[in-house]
């Protein structure tokens, strides 16, 4: 994804509108694409910095091209590129190696006389003899450090010109989103989808019900969220690939703008933006992840439903992460709290009461409760994983409350 710095928006009207090329208006960046690509595909070996200079050659004669496009350009030819690094941190004795015994010759001149009499070639030749190595060897190896002169070792690319203007259209929505309060989306189909890969990017939001197949989530943008700012702003921006792979929905985001005030940004499926989005993931969080393994298909009599049904409460709907069935019936469901505000887990809390003729139990991070709260029967505590004893004895008392109530 791109960085704020590489974002391209304008304000208009209270609008906000991202950077997007189009056919009508951008048809010759299609040219312009694929030279990209082709430096990259042609540049395995060369530095970082070199390449992106090539880039910005592209560009010389268009007026139409602001810097920061280019240098988002150059943010996502990266992001599908392999630099070579120095994992072993090797490279900063090397250089202080190096310049410790390039000292003697110091001052190096091109052409040497009386009063400084060492030649450059020559002493970068007798230290790289020093060495073992080569002088261009010795060279390379001396910045391997620094970002602008690693060397490019794999660029796996974009399937086509296309593909490439159309990530960067959807990669300028994801930099507009970092500054959002808030995100409204109004979906038609796909639901449990969109509400799956919110969880994915553990997102707080909110599901109510307008009418058969017709729902609103709300969502809490990363300037709303205390804890975690910026990484809850990456993945509210990873969130939107995922949208846009839906059908039937409208999303509506208030941003802020970089002179305090708000603008609105408003997209939906009809506006065709194309996702690259990958398969999903089975799980949400790692939490689940780890909840699910540990748990298995099945124990003592409890079947793990990984998706259960949609419930429904007048206006409000509930999504749980898992549905826990029994053989002699009891069913228990499961709500995993990862972000989090006090807000946010006082409206889950009303949520769940609302639901409260189901069996749920919800489980908070260790970190949201606070100092004296009251931990109520149905509420698992846990740091960084759900342990299966508490579970297990929550899921046990559930049945013995459902026999009693019968």
């Amino acid at each position: 994804m791109l960085t704020s710095e590489q974002s391209v928006v304008e304000y208009e009207a209270g609008r906000a509108v991202p950077d997007r090329l189009t056919q009508n208006a951008h048809r010759h960046y299609a040219e312009y694409a694929e030279q990209m690509l082709c430096v990259y595909r042609d540049g395995i070996g060369r530095q970082r910095r070199e390449l992106h200079r090539q880039i910005e050659t592209i560009f010389a004669d268009e007026p139409d091209c602001p810097m920061r496009r280019i240098q988002a350009f150059c943010k996502l030819l990266d992001d599908r590129s392999v630099f070579q690094t120095d994992s072993s941190g090797t490279t900063a004795k090397r250089r202080l190696e190096v310049f410790s015994k390039a000292a003697r010759f110091h001052p190096l001149v091109q052409q040497p006389d009386r009063l400084f009499e060492h030649e450059e070639g020559q002493a970068k030749a007798q230290l790289a003899r020093e060495l073992g190595t080569s002088p261009d060897r010795m060279e390379q190896a001396l910045y391997a450090d620094v970002m602008a002169f690693q060397r490019l070792e794999e660029f796996t690319g974009y399937p086509n010109p296309g593909g490439f203007l159309s990530r960067y259209n959807v990669a300028q929505l994801q930099a507009c989103l970092y500054r959002a309060e808030t995100m409204t989306v109004t979906a038609t189909s796909d639901l449990k989808t969109i509400v799956r890969y919110a969880k994915l990017a553990r997102l707080l939001h909110e599901i109510l019900r307008l009418g058969p197949s017709r729902y609103r989530i709300t969502f809490s943008g990363p300037l709303s969220v205390l804890r975690e700012t910026r990484r809850y702003g990456v993945n509210f921006a990873r969130f939107l690939p995922a949208l846009l792979a839906c059908k039937g929905w409208e999303m509506t985001a208030v941003v802020r703008t970089p002179w305090k005030t708000q603008a609105k940004l408003a997209i939906s499926d009809a506006d065709r933006f194309t996702s690259h989005l990958p398969p999903p993931e089975e799980f949400d969080s790692r939490v689940e992840e780890s909840l699910a393994k540990k748990f298995g298909p099945k124990r003592e009599g409890w079947e793990l439903i990984r998706e259960g049904d949609i419930l429904h409460e007048h206006q409000t709907t509930f999504i749980p992460d898992f549905t826990f069935r029994h053989d002699d019936g009891t069913e228990v469901l499961l709500e995993i709290v990862g972000f989090w505000t006090p807000e946010y887990l006082a409206r889950r809390r009303e949520t769940l009461h609302r639901f409260r003729h189901h069996r749920i139990l919800i489980a908070v991070p260790e970190a949201s409760v606070g100092e004296g709260a009251t931990i109520t029967a149905n509420v698992l505590v846990y740091k960084t994983v759900v342990k299966l004893a508490p579970l297990m004895t929550a899921l046990e008392a559930a049945r013995r409350d459902r026999s009693a109530d019968a």
